[in-house]
C-alpha cells in the first residue's frame, strides 16, 4: 500500500445536523464539540445540530463549526486505533483542521482563530460589493487572462479556488465577477455559476482581513507538524511550524491551489485520501483529478465505525 493523506473540507461543506451522530456515538467527539462551545461562550453545537440554516451559514459560525466537526471525527478515528497519515492538507478553512491533525496547532487556538477569521472576512468588504462564481470547463491560463482583462476594464476579479480540471472559482468585485459570468465562454467555459457567498473570499479585496488576522496569528504558538502539511498557497509540504502564521494570513488573499496540492501528494506516493469532515466535496474533486486513487469519506458516526483502509 502507498502513502495516506488525511484531507479536511472548507466552507460549503456545512449542513444542518452535521456532527450530531458523532456527538451522540463517541465520548471523544462529544468532548471536542463541548470544548468548542465552551471556548466560544455560546452553544455553537445547537446551531450545528438544529439550525437555523441561515445562522449556520454566517461565516463566523460556519468556520468554527466545520473545524469542530472535522476534529471530532478525527478524534473518534484515533480513539478506534486508526493509524496516522503520511501527509495532511485542508481546503481553505480546512487547513486549520489539518494543522490540528498534524499537532502544529492546538484545537483551542484553532477555534479562536477561525471564529476571528470568519468575523474579519465578513467585515472586510461591504455587503453586496464583492462575490464569487464557479467557472466550469475553462482552461486555467485562459481564465486567468480573462480575469486580468476584466480587472483592467471593469472591476477586479481573480482566481480563488483551483479545485480540479474544469472547476475553478473566481472572486472579486460584483461588477468584475458579473463580467466573467457574461464572458466566460472566451476562456472555454461551458457554464459560469454565481455563488451565494457573503464576500469575495481568496481575493486581494480580503487584504484588510488578512492584515488583521496576521496580528492574531502572530500571538499563537505553532509547533513543527508531526507530518508534512501541504499548504494551499503554494501546494507544497511545510514541515516548520514558524512558517504557518505567514502562510495562513496570505491564504486569505490567495487562490486555494487544491488541484496542484492533490497532484503533489500523488507524486509523493499518496494513493489513499481520507476526507474527514461533513459531506463529500473533496472526495468528488479528488476523483476528478485522478480516478486511480482511493478516496474514503469519514463524514459521520457510521463512517467512523466502518472505517478500514488496510
Amino acid at each position: 500500500m502507498g502513502k495516506v493523506a488525511f484531507v479536511f473540507p472548507g466552507q460549503g461543506a456545512q449542513e444542518v445536523g452535521m456532527g450530531r451522530d458523532a456527538y451522540e456515538a463517541f465520548a471523544t467527539s462529544r468532548r471536542v464539540i463541548d470544548k468548542a462551545d465552551e471556548l466560544l461562550g455560546f452553544r455553537l453545537s445547537a446551531i450545528m445540530f438544529d439550525g437555523p440554516e441561515d445562522e449556520l451559514r454566517l461565516t463566523a459560525n460556519t468556520q468554527p463549526a466545520l473545524l469542530a466537526v472535522s476534529v471530532a471525527l478525527l478524534e473518534a478515528l484515533r480513539e478506534r486505533g486508526v493509524a496516522g497519515p503520511d501527509f495532511v492538507a485542508g481546503h481553505s478553512l480546512g487547513e486549520y483542521s489539518a494543522l490540528v491533525a498534524a499537532g502544529a496547532l492546538a484545537f483551542e487556538d484553532a477555534v479562536r482563530l477561525v471564529r476571528r477569521r470568519g468575523e474579519l472576512m465578513e467585515e472586510a468588504v461591504p455587503a453586496g460589493r464583492g462575490t464569487m462564481a464557479a467557472v466550469l470547463g475553462a482552461e486555467r491560463e485562459a481564465l486567468a487572462a480573462l480575469c486580468r482583462d476584466v480587472s483592467d476594464s471593469v472591476g477586479l476579479v481573480e482566481l480563488a479556488n483551483v479545485n480540479c480540471p474544469g472547476q475553478i472559482v473566481v472572486s472579486g468585485t460584483a461588477e468584475g465577477v458579473a463580467e466573467v459570468v457574461k464572458r466566460g465562454g472566451e476562456a472555454g467555459a461551458r457554464r459560469v455559476v454565481p455563488l451565494e457567498v457573503s464576500g469575495p473570499f481568496h481575493s486581494s479585496l480580503m487584504r484588510p482581513a488578512a492584515d488583521k488576522l496576521a496580528g492574531e496569528l502572530a500571538a499563537v504558538r505553532f509547533r513543527d507538524p508531526a507530518v508534512p502539511v501541504v499548504a494551499n498557497v503554494h501546494a507544497r509540504p511545510e514541515t516548520r511550524g514558524d512558517r504557518w502564521p505567514e502562510l495562513l494570513a496570505e491564504q486569505v488573499v490567495s487562490p486555494v491551489l487544491w488541484e496542484d496540492s492533490v497532484r503533489h501528494l500523488i507524486a509523493e506516493g499518496v494513493d489513499t485520501f481520507v476526507e474527514i469532515g461533513p459531506g463529500t466535496v473533496l472526495a468528488g474533486l479528488i476523483r476528478k483529478i485522478d480516478r486511480s486513487v482511493r478516496v474514503v469519506s469519514v463524514n459521520g458516526a457510521e463512517a467512523v465505525k466502518s472505517f478500514d483502509i488496510a
